[in-house]
């Protein structure tokens, strides 16, 4: 197969169409769900699912051009099959025959290439799981232990102390000028307390973070790690890692386990970031300082809210939900964070 062609490339909206029709699937497909993302349309069948990237370059990642898409999905596949082995099957076609036809996994000519996964039971999802009241304490227990495994079999990605700590405050000095943003509309002492917060610790306790890169704690871990990408079934796994920039998966696990906690908090089920802090300290014999992980929550809560708030800029995605609302929601997180970090560190 091939990556180009003298042809034109078919329009999205082909593409999507076909990827829409039972017919163009192999295996006498009978209907097609569709999943549209910020970054991905996705694709499900009866037993599979086949993510199509979008055509779009958002910072440092660039999928305008099909090589580029099908270099991302290779990577996508190699990254994934460390949480997920058995799910992320192929990089597969969808191609175009001589009568110009597409297909999915058919002869003929690439014209967009898709990432195939075995699909998985929806409800195992742990946000899913979560909203039903389904994820009891063994099933997230094995997916803990499946998570906190890799992370001890991780090779440590060497890290310069003063640097991390330059990386950190520079995030929380951009994170706070994108946070006040006016079309955000998001109230400036909340903002400027989860900042100075940050800031505080930062001046005083800045060791405590410059001691986890000079202990070797970071890893290329999953960069992406909330609930809807953790799967409690049999066995358990985790999707969706954050493929196309590695620089967002260089970081300390402490981090990445905040992260999950915050979100599972924010569903309702907080004793969930516990299960998955005591599987990572069983398996790695790593006591994270109360401190770091307080500090790692705020500083996660605060991207997140920036993140949320920027829904209000698209759209196709603005009258969907009270972003706004989900903003505040966790400043609020950010700001009980700082008043925890500020405690444990007196």
């Amino acid at each position: 197969m091939t990556t180009g062609s003298a042809r034109s490339e078919p329009a999205l909206a082909q593409k999507l169409e076909a990827m829409r029709d039972p017919a163009r699937y192999p295996g006498g497909v009978r209907r097609i769900e569709a999943i549209e993302t910020h970054y991905a349309w996705v694709f499900l069948t009866e037993g599979c699912a086949y993510k199509l990237k979008k055509p779009m370059h958002v910072d440092r990642m660039d999928h305008r051009t099909l090589a580029a898409r099908r270099a991302s999905s290779i990577a996508e596949l190699r990254l994934n099959h460390r949480l997920a082995p058995g799910v992320y099957e192929a990089v597969v076609a969808l191609a175009r025959d001589e009568h110009g036809e597409l297909g999915v996994e058919r002869p003929g000519e690439p014209v967009e290439w898709l990432v195939k996964m075995r699909r998985l039971p929806h409800e195992a999802f742990l946000d899913q799981a979560i909203g039903a009241g389904t994820a009891n304490r063994p099933a997230v227990h094995a997916a803990a232990a499946h998570l906190a495994d890799f992370y001890r079999r991780a090779a440590p990605v060497p890290i310069e102390p003063g640097a991390y700590v330059e990386r950190i405050a520079a995030q929380v000095v951009a994170n706070r000028a994108a946070l006040l943003g006016r079309d955000l509309a998001l109230p400036r002492a909340q903002v400027e307390s989860v900042e100075a917060g940050q800031r505080e610790f930062l001046a005083n306790h800045a060791g405590l973070l410059a001691a986890r890169a000079a202990a070797g704690r970071f890893i290329e871990g999953h960069g992406d790690l909330r609930p809807e990408h953790v799967h409690i079934g049999t066995p358990p796994c985790v999707i969706d890692c954050l493929e196309f920039d590695r620089d967002l998966r260089l970081l300390d696990p402490a981090e990445e386990i905040e992260y999950l906690a915050l979100e599972c908090e924010q569903l309702g089920a907080p004793w969930v970031g516990a299960v998955f802090a005591d599987a990572y300290e069983a398996a790695t014999g790593d006591a994270t300082p109360p401190a770091v992980r307080d500090f790692y929550r705020v500083h996660r809560a605060a991207r997140r809210a920036l993140l949320v708030g920027w829904h209000l800029r698209d759209p196709a995605y603005r009258d969907l939900e009270d972003w706004r609302a989900r903003a505040l929601a966790y400043l609020r997180v950010a700001e009980r964070g700082r008043r925890a970090s500020a405690a444990a560190t007196r």
